[in-house]
C-alpha cells in the first residue's frame, strides 16, 4: 500500500490482482503454462503478470475467462444510480 496514504493506488491493485490470480490457479491446481495455454496468453505475459501485476486488458479478461471470473468485470464503470435520484432532489 502506498506509503503516503490509505487509499490503494494503481500498482497495489495490479500487484493484488496477480496475488488473487496466482491464489486461483493453485486452487484450481494449474500450472502457469496451463493457464497461459488455455487462456492464449504467452507463457512470458502471464509469469509477468503473476510477478509484476502488468498485463494487457485482454490477456487480463482471457484469464478471467478460464478462471471463470470474467463476470466480476461487468461491475467496473458502472454509472451510480444514486447520483442520478440526487441531481433530481437537488433540481428542486
Amino acid at each position: 500500500m502506498n506509503q503516503y496514504s490509505i487509499d490503494k493506488n494503481p500498482t497495489d491493485i495490479r500487484k493484488e490482482l496477480a496475488q488473487r490470480t496466482r491464489a486461483l490457479r493453485k486452487e484450481r491446481k494449474m500450472s502457469q503454462s496451463e493457464l497461459a495455454q488455455r487462456a492464449n496468453v504467452s507463457l512470458g505475459s502471464y509469469k509477468r503478470f503473476e510477478s509484476s501485476g502488468q498485463i494487457s486488458l485482454d490477456s487480463l479478461l482471457k484469464i478471467a475467462f478460464i478462471l471463470g471470473k470474467l463476470d466480476d468485470f461487468e461491475l467496473i464503470f458502472q454509472p451510480n444510480k444514486n447520483k442520478d435520484i440526487e441531481k433530481l432532489f437537488k433540481l428542486r
